[in-house]
């Protein structure tokens, strides 16, 4: 099959669910697919995932009605007193003995702040429940970024959670036993729709964890949503490939928070994004410096070249905005190094193989993250001026961003290694700075924050796409309640309709119109 047989389909978003359609401008319409499956009303979705957060607004019960009378699952909250369930958060549990059981083969004990608990630690599995069938909740915001009315695809459905991933000890936290028996476990309690935001086994379906539990999952009617993994852009990099799973990869939204470099004398205005919380004072020009020729003697180019710790002289960039090639380390860990050799401000430039996506994060300096080809701009002004200077403006939220949806670089690919005539992925959804709760057990921003509150954050990667698709396989089932796991995915697949052919010829864009299904 050539590459112009690829195919991919797309579902666009803007702040999700308007993109798809559900809502327009705040409002939901009477013809809404919302309206028409009472937003998913009396379905189960089940997470497979790190767990949950149960104080989260996004999972309070009031107005809710009884459980469904075919939920056959428990709260296991006997050692976690504090943990509770309801009417919307109907289920959680847990599954640790694979894991405990590869510690104990490589002679680790067990870990003292380890609970036996479905109480979600790490954050993961409480975001993407949550993006799944999270209510409606107003004023969401992250620190006053992205600010609106968080919900899921489903909101008024019914959720569980199975908590199978445990802190990573010298391997992946997440134990293929624990996923099966969550599977199992699943499959007993009777959920309708499993999002799993699980990936990177390379194993092929009849040795993988998660091919084998959704198998059975499909098997008992109930559709499975896995993501994808963020392996990209490496070809033929996907996991989940089996074909009864629906596999997800993730695109970018019409939404930004926009943080922009302005050059001095000059009409360039280079934009970038960040969640920086704090910003340069007023607007007075700041010398711009390479981090390269800010390079310590004794430390490597390449360290220099990504601000790596112990790479940059502090003489040379002492006041001044430090510029480097993002790689090797996060955009935070950067920040720090700069901020501690005494720098002001942070530009963070990709590489060719990131090109033009952004991961955005937040920093302890101010800072922006800008595409491969604004930091090519930006290093020749610097480098054709003998004394460039430069300054950050403050974050700001920005919608209508154009082109959207765009393929994020990191979405893994295809074709399918263990059958290229089983295309894969079989869709796309929002998968770049998506705003959902959020565990408020530890701190996300990897920042000190004080004692500030993080009831939701933004979250990247095809996890964040993967309940999208779950939430709308929860409308259609509400709507639909004889439709097999196959009518489910089918219905979403060719709902679709095309809007954007890629230069590259590698995929064709669909968007996916749930008031035809």
């Amino acid at each position: 099959m050539n590459e112009k047989s690829w195919c991919l389909w797309c579902a666009r978003n803007f702040k999700s669910w308007e993109f798809l359609g559900l809502e327009r401008h705040g409002q939901v319409s009477s013809g809404s697919l919302w309206n028409k499956a009472k937003f998913g009303e009396n379905i189960i979705i089940g997470n497979i995932d790190t767990g949950v957060w149960p104080e989260a607004e996004s999972f309070r019960d009031d107005r809710i009605g009884p459980v469904p009378t075919q939920w056959r699952g428990a709260c296991d909250n006997h050692n976690d007193s504090t943990f509770n369930c309801n009417r919307k958060l109907i289920g959680a549990r847990y599954f640790n003995k694979g894991y405990l059981a590869f510690l104990a083969s490589i002679n680790i004990s067990r870990p003292s702040s380890l609970i036996d608990s479905p109480r979600d630690i790490d954050g993961h599995g409480t975001h993407t429940l949550s993006t799944a069938a999270g209510r409606f909740v107003p004023s969401a915001n992250f620190l006053g970024y992205g600010n609106g009315t968080a919900k899921g695809g489903a909101p008024n459905a019914r959720v569980a959670a199975y908590k199978v991933c445990w802190p990573p000890i010298h391997a992946p936290g997440c134990a293929d036993s624990d996923i099966l028996a969550a599977f199992d476990q699943a499959i007993h309690d009777r959920v309708h729709v499993l999002t799993v935001s699980l990936s990177g086994g390379n194993a092929g379906y009849f040795d993988d964890g998660i091919a084998i539990g959704a198998f059975h999952a499909v098997k008992n009617g109930i559709t499975v949503v896995c993501a994808a993994g963020n392996s990209g852009p490496e070809y033929g990099s996907l996991s989940n490939t089996a074909p009864w799973i629906i596999t997800v990869g993730a695109s970018t939204i019409d939404r930004e928070i926009q943080t922009d470099v302005l050059v001095a004398n000059t009409n360039i205005r280079i934009k970038g994004q960040s969640y920086s919380t704090s910003k340069l004072p007023g607007k007075k020009y700041y010398p711009l410096i390479i981090s390269t020729d800010a390079k310590l003697a004794n430390a490597s180019e390449q360290n220099a070249t990504n601000c790596l710790t112990n790479s940059l002289d502090p003489a040379k960039v002492k006041g001044k905005i430090v510029v480097c090639k993002w790689g090797w380390s996060s955009a935070i860990e950067n920040g720090e190094v700069v901020r501690d050799a005494g720098a002001v401000g942070l530009v963070v430039a990709n590489g060719p193989y990131s090109g033009n996506f952004i991961f955005v994060e937040s920093n302890v300096i101010p800072a922006t993250h800008i595409t491969y080809k604004d930091g090519i701009t930006l290093l020749n002004y610097i480098n054709s001026t003998r004394s460039p200077m430069g300054y950050i403006t403050a974050p700001q939220t920005t919608l209508g961003v154009k082109p959207s949806p765009v393929m994020a670089a990191f979405s893994s690919r295809g074709p399918n290694k263990y059958n290229e005539e089983i295309l894969k992925p079989d869709i796309v959804a929002p998968g770049v700075n998506i705003l959902a709760a959020i565990s408020e057990g530890g701190n996300p921003t990897g920042i000190d924050i004080g004692n500030k509150r993080i009831p939701f954050y933004f979250e990247t990667g095809t996890s964040m796409a993967c309940p999208h698709i779950a939430g709308i396989a929860g409308l259609l089932k509400a709507m639909h309640p004889d439709w097999s796991p196959a009518a489910i995915r089918s219905a979403i697949m060719t709902s679709g309709y095309c809007f954007f052919v890629c230069l590259s010829a590698y995929y064709i864009f669909y968007k996916i119109s749930l008031i035809r299904c």
